[in-house]
């Protein structure tokens, strides 16, 4: 059994406290536990869930489950489950398949393991749960009605699998609902990428050269934050629009190879691979800084890195250091690996009370309209938007204008 087993109490009551706190700073989450625990909308509905496991997932799953769920539940990355926060969930009764520092076919299993229970509705960061039905086994998808997907990666994984006409199931993109990328993308990256490449290095950030790879929502935010904090920024992409957007929100723009001579710390954020290459950190200055904000570790080429590194030695916990054969060190954080969470606390609590809640609403979704939906990627409706952003707002206290029906007429009409 590969589950949990709370043999020390301590490690469940320091879960339960990182749990308690973000709780009492997620009002959207909190709301809709009150109403899932009277209504009980998902009484017997098997869920399967892999997210990063730590306080705030531990507390949507506190949620699903005060609804009736059945929760199966593991991570989305080796190094991203808190353990105490795990025994916290196990202590509460759930079924975990995780633990911190799994090696990649022990993380393998866990998948396996919370698919299972097989699901009716599956809510997916990364696409591992999916990637796991669809590549090796399909028979634990015979009861999926659908599902929900977190992240820009599993999005783009999801959409590969529409237009090869292989998805097995609808699929739910509540990473493309504005009320997830344009906050938690944004906001939520921007601020705990560098929360953790602080952290890990007690350096200054004011002063130096950032270099962020990409231009999309999370690489916007990170690259804002790090102005914020003082540094030159530079951006590199591929797209032609992205890259005259960040020259007119004040950045530098150059290809990689150029900007690999000039920075001081590098950030990737584009969701592909080998975005910083051996090549590219053999221009780099000595004890140059590596880190990833993309959902898998393959944007630095940690691969080439560790076959040609002369020496390689812990500088610091969750700092790596490579002596490349120019006599320069590299130095990776968090293993190459999504370092705002696999060494550090990921978003804050009050961004991902956003995301969690287009999660709760978007599965609800799919149980009520499953005979109904289509084996495709499903934007996140209008409705479920707008709703999220309402009971926000009115968590805040905060007051907007309505449209009066002149100007609704006006509005749909195409007379002056």
């Amino acid at each position: 059994m590969e589950s949990y087993e709370v043999r020390d109490v301590n490690l469940a009551v320091s879960g339960r406290q990182k749990i308690d706190w973000v709780a009492a700073n997620m009002p959207l989450l909190s709301n809709l536990y009150k109403e899932f625990e009277q209504d009980k909308p998902f009484e017997g509905v098997k869920i399967s869930l892999s997210i990063h496991l730590e306080a705030k997932t531990a507390y949507l799953c506190r949620v699903l489950a005060a609804g009736g769920a059945q929760l199966s539940v593991t991570g989305s990355n080796v190094l991203s489950t808190q353990d105490d926060v795990a025994a916290a969930l196990v202590a509460d009764g759930l079924s975990v398949f995780a633990y911190h520092g799994a090696t990649q076919e022990e993380y393998d299993r866990h998948i396996e393991m919370t698919l299972e229970q097989k699901p009716n509705i599956i809510i997916d960061d990364g696409g591992d749960l999916v990637g796991m039905i669809h590549s090796k086994r399909p028979d634990l998808g015979e009861e999926v009605w659908g599902g929900c997907e977190e992240t820009t990666t599993g999005v783009t994984r999801l959409r590969a699998m529409e237009k090869e006409g292989v998805l097995m199931f609808p699929m739910v993109s509540v990473n493309d609902a504005r009320c997830k990328h344009l906050f938690d993308n944004r906001y939520g990256t921007g601020q705990s990428v560098w929360d953790s490449i602080m952290r890990n290095t007690n350096l200054i950030i004011a002063g130096k050269r950032v270099v962020v790879a990409g231009y999309g929502w999370c690489s916007k935010g990170i690259a804002m934050r790090a102005k914020a904090l003082g540094a030159k920024v530079i951006v590199t992409e591929i797209d032609p629009v992205l890259a005259i957007e960040a020259i007119m929100d004040g950045y530098e723009v150059m290809k990689m190879e150029e900007a690999s001579k000039m920075g001081d710390i590098f950030v990737c954020a584009t969701g592909n691979k080998n975005v910083i290459t051996l090549d590219h950190m053999l221009n780099m200055k000595d004890r140059a800084i590596l880190a990833n904000a993309g959902h898998f570790n393959v944007e630095i080429d940690i691969e080439g890195l560790e076959e040609t590194a002369l020496e390689k030695k812990e500088l610091r916990k969750n700092v790596m250091g490579y002596k490349l054969s120019n006599g320069r060190w590299i130095c990776v954080l968090a293993e190459g690996r999504l370092v705002n969470i696999a060494a550090a606390d990921g978003h804050p609590a009050e961004i991902m009370d956003m995301s969690f809640a287009v999660q709760c609403l978007s599965a609800l979704y799919i149980k009520e309209h499953k005979d109904k939906l289509e084996k495709k990627v499903i934007d996140v409706s209008k409705e479920i938007d707008y709703e999220v952003a309402r009971r926000l707002l009115q968590a805040w206290n905060v007051e907007i204008d309505t449209l009066t029906e002149e100007q609704i007429k006006y509005q749909n009409s195409w007379k002056i």
